[in-house]
């Protein structure tokens, strides 16, 4: 049987795979584990009941998701607020600080607008670990006593209040004042329309918010970190400083210099890690990234006497790591930043305040500030109908890779990497010139196209 949870949550369409009839069985599974998980928690702190908060993005099947989900953790015993349309890091902020046993979040992020999603933080605003959600999954099908009369949770709404309480968090964890700056906002019509423009605006920018519209349907449509043409335009047509594209869910962010030019994932921890190294709160000197971040990232940091820890793809194992290391700045490319002083999951609207700190402390530009990571030019090629589970044990290819590897040398990178869900191999290259990435690339492509061809 296949898993019901991906690699963040449980996602698909809306109102195909994901269901209100699930949504509503998910919130009573999800209730009856985590509540059991500390038990004598909600006594000891003064509530009858386990309590949890449900956040939405701006899709219309999170309208009903959010009732269904809503309604199932309540005829399971938790008092539930539901705060509405709000970022997924300002769910997990209000499930660390709010005295809160699970926090819940009602997305599909970056993915087209039908489709949708549901995740849960546990006690303390970090995402579930595989073991807790498997536990979810067996308790669907359980058949467990529901509470009656007075054990069953109450449901209310708490908008405005949670959306005060994390843009102040937001402010607070930055402590720069960023006036003088001039920001366009890039919302995606997603979770941050109305909280994004807010906090950089309270923080003292000047802010242009746009695609901050969203009308049920056009999240992410032709908009933010998924397309930030129209932002990069945007930004030189009105003369600013910065311009920054959150996805819909508002985890990531990406950003874009005074000249229009993008500033990857790379370039902004490439950044942030040197800032922090400078004021002392980069543990270890150490910064996180995934096997996919550009070559050019390691070396500058290398460069800077900061040292790179290298995980698989995805912000959870990113988070692992840093956790077990005790560091604290990590992410993806894509735009997950994660700064653990702060935030326990990847937060676009923080990245972005914490970029224009840098910003403004240092009195420089984003461009100058982004241009000590030189990326290398890459290929990347899908490689379909292989045996995806002998790419590390064949060894023609395994001699190729190593082939290529000598090849390049110090300037470039090779890395093969078999699809969690298809048949098909990624061969990823970086080199010194795209001619010789592309080069290099087509051949180890060829090579396991021919031996292990399915």
């Amino acid at each position: 049987m296949t898993r019901l949870f991906g690699t963040d949550g449980v996602r698909g369409l809306a109102n195909d795979l994901l269901t209100p009839d699930l949504a509503l069985h998910l919130g009573q599974a999800a209730a009856r584990v985590l509540a059991t998980t500390d038990s004598t928690h909600a006594r000891h702190s003064g509530h009858l009941r386990p309590r949890a908060v449900v956040g939405r993005d701006t899709r219309a099947s999170g309208e009903f998701l959010d009732h269904a989900i809503s309604a199932g953790l309540a005829a399971a015993g938790m008092d539930v607020t539901r705060v509405g349309v709000l970022p997924t890091p300002a769910i997990a902020h209000l499930t660390a600080s709010q005295d809160v046993d699970l926090g819940v979040v009602i997305s599909a992020s970056h993915n087209p607008f039908p489709d949708n999603g549901i995740k849960f933080f546990a006690r303390g605003g970090y995402k579930l670990e595989d073991a807790v959600e498997d536990q979810i999954e067996a308790a669907l099908s359980a058949e467990l006593p529901h509470p009656t009369g007075a054990a069953v949770g109450r449901v209310i709404k708490g908008e405005t209040v949670a959306d005060q309480a994390y843009i102040s968090h937001l402010v607070d964890s930055v402590g720069t004042d960023i006036s003088g700056l001039r920001i366009v906002v890039d919302a995606a019509n997603g979770a941050a329309s109305v909280v994004g423009p807010a906090a950089l605006r309270a923080a003292g920018a000047e802010v242009i918010a746009m695609n901050a519209s969203p009308d049920g349907l056009n999240i992410n449509a032709d908009c933010g970190s998924t397309h930030p043409e129209q932002l990069q335009n945007y930004v030189t047509a009105v003369g600013a400083d910065m311009g920054v594209a959150y996805d819909g869910d508002a985890d990531r962010c990406l950003a874009v210099d005074a000249q229009g030019n993008l500033v990857d994932g790379d370039q902004i921890m490439g950044l942030l890690a040197v800032g922090m190294k400078e004021d002392g709160t980069l543990a270890s000197d150490t910064l996180v990234v995934t096997v996919m971040s550009n070559l050019g990232l390691l070396l500058a940091m290398r460069e800077r006497g900061i040292r790179v820890v290298q995980t698989g793809v995805g912000d959870r194992y990113v988070l692992e790591k840093m956790l077990s290391g005790g560091y604290t700045l990590g992410g993806e490319q894509s735009g997950h930043v994660i700064d653990t002083i702060h935030a326990t999951t990847g937060d676009g609207i923080l990245t972005s305040m914490r970029v224009a700190a840098r910003m403004k402390r240092s009195g420089r530009s984003l461009a100058d500030l982004a241009s000590i990571v030189t990326r290398l030019p890459q290929t990347l090629i899908n490689v379909r109908g292989v045996d995806k589970t002998a790419v590390t044990t064949n060894d023609a290819v395994q001699q190729a890779v190593a082939e290529a590897e000598h090849h390049l040398g110090e300037s470039g990178r090779v890395l093969l990497r078999s699809s969690g869900t298809e048949p098909l191999v990624r061969v990823m290259v970086e080199a010194a010139t795209q001619d010789e990435a592309d080069t290099v690339a087509q051949g180890l492509a060829d090579v396991v196209r021919s031996n292990l061809a399915l």
